[in-house]
């Protein structure tokens, strides 16, 4: 290896010519395709910065990821499209859900206690065909502000049906 000395002022004019390589984060779906590329340090913020952007995390492999207290709400108008992701064995505890798409998403062993699946009336977060199994469900909220208002009658069936109880 050879050293080349240089002064501060040649330094300064050529500084600006060097490309600085940065880590980009890549959100890639189930078949290894990218949807998303961040410069974000994490992939949290990636995610984040993805739902921000409307992107479309349709089918996002963000297995055993760490999205936990993230923000994936309807903030700025959007929401997060992760219809059929796989979320299996990812840390979702306490990120805020309120609205987001989760129809057919795979939260098996997910961990989504403290989680916000809430959003007023019928247009709460779609949980419809999301496997639920094995998810730790405990302190999320499903309804209402806070997760404290009680569901009618009329709800229970579609609340049960949404996490994933046959109803006959």
């Amino acid at each position: 290896m050879k050293t080349l000395t240089i002064s501060d002022e040649t330094y300064e004019k050529i500084k600006g010519q060097i490309k600085e390589d940065t880590k980009k984060i890549e959100i890639k779906n189930i078949d290894g395709d990218v949807i998303y590329t961040s410069s974000k340090p994490t992939l949290k913020e990636a995610v984040e910065e993805a739902v921000g952007c409307k992107a479309n995390l349709y089918g996002a492999d963000l297995y055993k990821a760490d999205l936990s207290e993230a923000n994936l709400s309807e903030a700025n108008l959007s929401k997060a499209n992760l219809y059929g992701a796989d979320l299996c064995g990812a840390n979702l505890s306490k990120a805020n859900l309120y609205g987001a798409d989760l129809y057919g998403v795979n939260l098996s062993g997910a961990n989504l206690s403290g989680a916000n699946l809430s959003k007023a009336e019928l247009c709460r977060a779609n949980l419809r065909g999301a496997n639920l199994s094995r998810a730790e469900l405990c302190r999320a909220k499903f309804y209402g502000q806070g997760g404290e208002q009680k569901l009618t009658k009329k709800q229970v069936p579609e609340f049960l049906e949404a996490l994933g109880f046959e109803i006959i």
